[in-house]
């Protein structure tokens, strides 16, 4: 990383600052990467349960896939409840529940599964509906995680070494300016006092 500085105190003062803010900055980043890490196992862990009861469910229903084939269209989707919530500064959908409308229908001449058969698709679209969900929230963590993680090395690896080289580069400067100045002033006693006592 190329820091731009110039030799004096006050640029000394400034990267000590800038230097300042990072440190005081890397626990909070250490502890939002740990909490989006957890998080990002727990969402992964709940789209592998998801999915395995999507696919528990519809092979107990397999038997009667010729079945299906009469189900009506009289069962539609008709609000996906989602609200958010924050995990360590990085807002996740959260699913709600769901709404459907039911077309009006009646029993008679319909088959006496049918409202069973109901239940199960309500049951199924949740299901698929939560695992959408739990998805984009793993894809939203992981992201936000990724940056964390970039901005911790950023910061442990780049930044803060830069400008822990930089204002030891200064005070260096700043130290060997002093000693030739006190040098100086010695010298220029030492020659008055040699003026003083020739005189």
């Amino acid at each position: 990383m190329d820091l731009k500085y110039q030799f004096n105190k006050t640029s000394l003062h400034q990267l000590n600052r800038e230097l300042a803010v990072r440190l005081e900055a890397l626990p909070t980043l250490h502890a939002k990467e740990s909490a989006l890490r957890a998080e990002v196992k727990r969402a992964k862990d709940a789209a592998q349960l998801l999915k395995g009861q999507i696919e528990e469910e519809l092979s107990s229903i397999e038997f009667m896939s010729r079945l299906w084939v009469e189900f009506p269209d009289i069962l539609m989707l008709k609000e996906v409840k989602v609200t958010t919530r924050n995990i360590a500064g990085v807002k996740i959908p959260q699913f709600n529940g769901l709404s459907f409308k039911m077309a009006r229908f009646s029993l008679f001449g319909r088959p006496s599964w049918l409202l069973s058969g109901v239940e199960i698709l309500k049951g199924i679209s949740e299901l698929r509906v939560k695992h959408k969900i739990v998805k984009k929230e793993l894809a939203i963590l992981e992201y936000a995680r990724k940056k964390t993680t970039q901005k911790v090395n950023l910061y442990e690896k780049v930044q803060v070494p830069a400008f822990d080289e930089a204002i030891q580069r200064i005070k260096r400067f700043l130290e060997d300016e002093e000693n030739l100045a006190m040098a100086s002033q010695k010298i220029l006693k030492a020659k008055k006092a040699r003026r003083a006592a020739c005189q």
